[in-house]
């Protein structure tokens, strides 16, 4: 029989630590880009942790996209390293040739408006652009190719409008795509800066807000403050 609290409020059931980490370990073993016997999972009050070795970054960016999906995660730690062996180890000059071509080919990105560098591995993107998805374009389109351990934003937004309009488009839009949330949900502009505080009732209704904020023009960073209850 269902709970009458549970069926007329859609109040869900917090879940057990352990319930938590079989969910997560489902869920990592159903996503066909990674090898899940590679990935441990530990889970204490709410907050998991992801440990292990993974062939390529791209697999390490699905398993921590993996663990985002279940419900109930309330934070999440990656202690995942990135082991690249065989075909898949790279140069950095080769990385970054591979990095250069694939911006150059992406029609979102303006030309010449972003920088690489590449250490070890690891890429550094710099430069300036205008729009939120355009930084997250350029980290997308070079976080999957092949000998690369990360990428680290250096990517700065110009600010376009003035914080009273920012803050009125984050707000509406959060009405318009989160009638539930946009209600519990407190938005703070500080020049450029917005500030996000208030209840989220999952990880999947925390990031719609955080990404609502940072679709706004001229939103160079956001500071999250939402609490998943």
């Amino acid at each position: 029989m269902l709970d009458p609290l549970t069926h007329h409020t859609g109040i869900l059931a917090m879940k057990s630590d352990n319930q938590l980490q079989l969910d997560v370990i489902a869920e990592l073993s159903w996503e066909p880009a990674i090898n899940s016997s590679d990935i441990g999972v530990e889970v204490k009050d709410g907050v998991v942790t992801l440990t292990g070795h993974v062939g390529t970054y791209a697999e390490k960016v699905g398993a921590e996209r993996a663990a985002m999906r279940v419900h109930g995660v309330k934070a999440l730690a990656i202690e995942i390293n990135v082991a690249l062996v065989g075909s898949n180890a790279r140069t950095d000059a080769g990385i970054a040739r591979s990095a250069e071509n694939v911006l150059e080919w992406t029609t979102y990105l303006p030309k010449d408006a972003i920088r690489v560098e590449v250490e070890s591995g690891w890429i550094t993107l710099s430069g300036t652009v205008d729009w939120e998805y355009q930084r997250q374009t350029a980290i997308n389109s070079v976080r999957y190719l092949m000998g690369v351990h990360g990428v680290n934003d250096q990517i700065v937004i110009s600010p376009r409008l003035t914080a009273t309009v920012v803050k009125a488009d984050i707000e509406s839009a959060l009405k318009r795509r989160a009638t539930n949330e946009s209600a519990s949900i407190s938005v703070r502009v500080d020049g450029s800066d917005v500030t996000l505080s208030g209840n989220a009732h999952s990880w999947a209704e925390r990031e719609l807000v955080r990404n609502t904020a940072w679709a706004a023009p001229g939103v160079r960073k956001v500071v999250d403050n939402i609490i998943i209850a």
